[in-house]
């Protein structure tokens, strides 16, 4: 397998090619190392991706690593780690929850943020969905994971002089990534027909691993669909409301077939917010078509799936149309045993029946196992959906709770791992939940931890100019965007860092209420403040980027003295430079409209506090010591309690440095942040969580 993958790589390091095509690489730094060894420049033009860069590289340079004894022994260690990881049967899953030989779960989203080289991922959800996976590998929990390529991503991102956001499409080179196609018995792609379309659709099946963990990804783009139908996948998250009913009839009716055609039969199945929810029409029609009756199926579907919903407002779920559903459904209401009004029936919202067919009531009718993703969000969602169980109280409402949490391997930056290695207890990492071994950080000494610190911030500010740098060079942009986009930057500033999708209630220019205010904030000879802000917004989301907008021309303005910046085109790359490089991070969504928010663990657990409106996962993470909080007292008290803080607490105490130089009350700031971070809002609790609360219970079911 290793030679087709890659051939020419000498037999001696013929594993560089399975390691290249798992993304295992992706969160362990000494399997990067093993590449980066190999070349250090074509690593880094390959943008951190092995697989384009074996590819490029010219084949005596990869022979002639492969004389080095000393490359040989770290590669021997590397695989040995690495075949280790993926092939071992003994794992917390096998010997707390179910030996092994258990049919896989079956983890369906709609987006996976898994590394840049991939770019099927939009924001958040996309990003707990990769983490969960890779840590799902880690625990070794039986998992196949089903989701789109979409060749076109989300969209790249190109910012004009007048500040508008332009989107521009960038198809991906699936032949330089780290994705397979998967072949049939002829050694062609799989393609697999979509029950149930008619004109049919059909998708070509791809392949991402992921530790041990195979993701099946579906393909529209393919010669055999009508030139309508290649785009129904292209892109995430279509606005055009019937191409948006195709997609998730496609993810999760097809879905299912594809798992199908590849002999799969998952005993639990896992929806990832409501657009896979389709799925579970298709696992009921399988059920009745073996015999079993409609409420019979239902049950058996219901107890053996689990739905996590991210979505706080009425307004973010999808709501279809009832001819729609008619169009592609009324053919299947037969095969299930029901008439058009009983179909119907089961995506009904009871206080708004002729909105249409409610994607997430569904969901929360057919599953029996239910939850939000923080505690608040739980509270939101019991009261949004009380409805679907008008005889409990709201706090019995069948909506279970459990807060998301990050991959700490993939997260954390490497020279903060160094760190933790040497004054963390041994194997601290294999063990990261517990709350007892972070307290070792209090060992750390501030000047080390500082100085690690400072050289990220350094880093991300490089990385930041060499951008601008390469626009300048490759596309002309006018210099006001080379400026604005971070040329201007101090590394020995107190940064702030605010980087997430774009859209109003975020509320990303919220700390422009007071121009005058800031300006004194950021032009302060003494103890002066820069911003960095990075984001993207919905190509269909207009308010979002006239927000994005304002944020980009203030930035243009030379009365801000060049501290604040915009940084073009956000993706994962940038996301660790800067959850790892800024001081601060700044988090101001209108409260309660913020489910969870993951990129303040991101940044804690790198010892950068978090300045946050109580909402989301902050009202259980805030402590007193490990950052600053306001409760939400709408935009105008907002924005006071952010200056207030600034000028009366944050600025201060960054700026109180001793003889040495060096910040200490700051840093024992910075130790809190990552101490009450690590073990509870890691992506490991978070997946034992699922494990013993709902997968055990629905493995016996099943």
């Amino acid at each position: 397998m290793s030679k087709e993958r890659l051939p020419g790589i000498p037999e001696r390091i013929s594993g560089l090619a399975d390691l290249a095509y798992n993304l295992w690489w992706s969160w362990h730094p000494v399997a990067r190392m093993l590449f980066k060894m190999i070349d250090r420049i074509a690593w880094k033009e390959s943008g951190h991706n092995p697989v384009r860069m074996l590819k490029e590289l010219p084949k005596e340079d990869i022979k002639s690593i492969a004389d080095s004894s000393d490359y040989l022994r770290h590669y021997d260690i590397v695989m040995s780690r690495f075949r280790r990881a993926v092939e071992t049967k003994i794992c917390w899953f096998s010997e707390n929850i179910s030996a092994p030989g258990c049919l896989p779960i079956a983890y369906f989203s709609a987006e996976y943020g898994l590394h840049h080289s991939l770019p099927f991922y939009a924001g958040g959800l996309g990003f707990l969905a990769g983490d969960y996976i890779k840590e799902c590998s880690d625990l070794g929990i039986p998992m196949v994971a089903v989701g789109f390529m979409y060749p076109e991503g989300y969209l790249l991102q190109k910012i004009r002089t007048d500040g508008w956001q332009e989107d521009v499409a960038e198809s991906l080179d699936r032949d330089a990534a780290p994705i397979e196609r998967v072949v049939d018995d002829k050694g062609e792609q799989l393609v697999v027909r979509v029950p149930f379309i008619e004109p049919p659709v059909y998708v070509g099946v791809w392949k991402v691993d992921i530790g041990r963990i195979p993701l099946y990804l579906m393909d529209t783009d393919i010669d055999l669909n009508e030139p309508w139908n290649r785009t129904v996948a292209s892109q995430l998250y279509i606005s055009n409301i019937e191409q948006r009913l195709l997609q998730e009839i496609v993810l999760g009716i097809g879905g299912i077939a594809v798992l199908n055609a590849l002999g799969i039969k998952p005993s639990v199945l896992h929806l990832n917010e409501g657009h896979p929810a389709f799925a579970l029409l298709e696992r009921a029609r399988e059920k009745i078509e073996q015999g079993m009756s409609f409420e019979d199926a239902v049950k058996k579907v219901r107890s053996t799936t689990v739905f996590t919903t991210h979505t706080p407002v009425p307004a973010g779920h999808d709501v279809f149309p009832f001819h729609l559903m008619d169009k592609y459904f009324s053919h299947c209401y037969p095969f299930l045993g029901l008439d058009r009004e009983a179909f119907l029936n089961l995506g009904i919202h009871p206080g708004e029946p002729s909105s249409g067919f409610n994607i997430t009531a569904f969901a929360l009718k057919m599953t029996d196992y239910r939850n939000a993703v923080s505690r608040k969000h739980g509270e939101v969602s019991r009261r949004m959906w009380n409805i679907l169980w008008p005889d409990k109280k709201e706090e019995d409402i069948p909506i279970d709770t459990i807060t998301n949490g990050i991959h700490v391997p993939t997260w954390i930056e490497p020279k903060i791992e160094l760190l933790f290695n040497k004054y963390l207890s041994e194997g601290w990492l294999e063990d990261h939940d517990n709350p007892i071994i972070w307290e070792l950080v209090d060992e750390i000494p501030e000047t080390e931890l500082w100085q690690v610190h400072y050289w990220l911030k350094i880093k991300l500010i490089n990385y930041v100019r060499e951008q601008a740098r390469l626009r300048w060079i490759e596309n002309r942009v006018n210099p006001i965007n080379i400026i604005s986009g971070g040329t201007l930057l101090d590394p020995s500033t107190l940064t702030i860092g605010f980087a997430r999708r774009f859209v109003a209630y975020k509320r990303a220019d919220l700390i422009f209420s007071d121009m005058d205010r800031l300006k004194r904030l950021l032009n302060n000879r003494w103890r002066p403040l820069q911003i960095i802000f990075a984001g993207k917004a919905h190509p269909s989301d207009d308010e979002g980027k006239r927000i994005l907008q304002r944020v980009v021309n203030l930035a243009h303005d030379p009365e801000l003295g060049g501290r604040v910046a915009f940084v073009e085109n956000y993706d994962e790359r940038l996301a660790q430079y800067m959850v790892h490089g800024v001081d601060l991070w700044l988090n101001n969504p209108v409260p309660t409209l913020e489910a969870c928010g993951t990129s303040g663990m991101k940044a804690s657990l790198n010892g950068v506090p978090q300045l946050s409106v109580l909402d989301g996962w902050w009202i259980e993470g805030f402590n007193g010591r490990n950052g600053w909080a306001f409760a939400g007292n709408g935009d105008n008290g907002d924005a006071e309690a952010i200056y207030s803080a600034m000028e009366k607490e944050i600025i201060p105490l960054y700026y109180k440095l001793d003889e040495s130089g060096i910040p200490r009350e700051w840093v024992q700031v910075m130790k809190q942040a990552i101490k009450s971070t690590g073990p509870v809002f890691s992506a490991r609790r978070m997946a034992k969580e699922y494990a013993v609360k709902f997968y055990q219970n629905a493995l016996k079911s099943a």
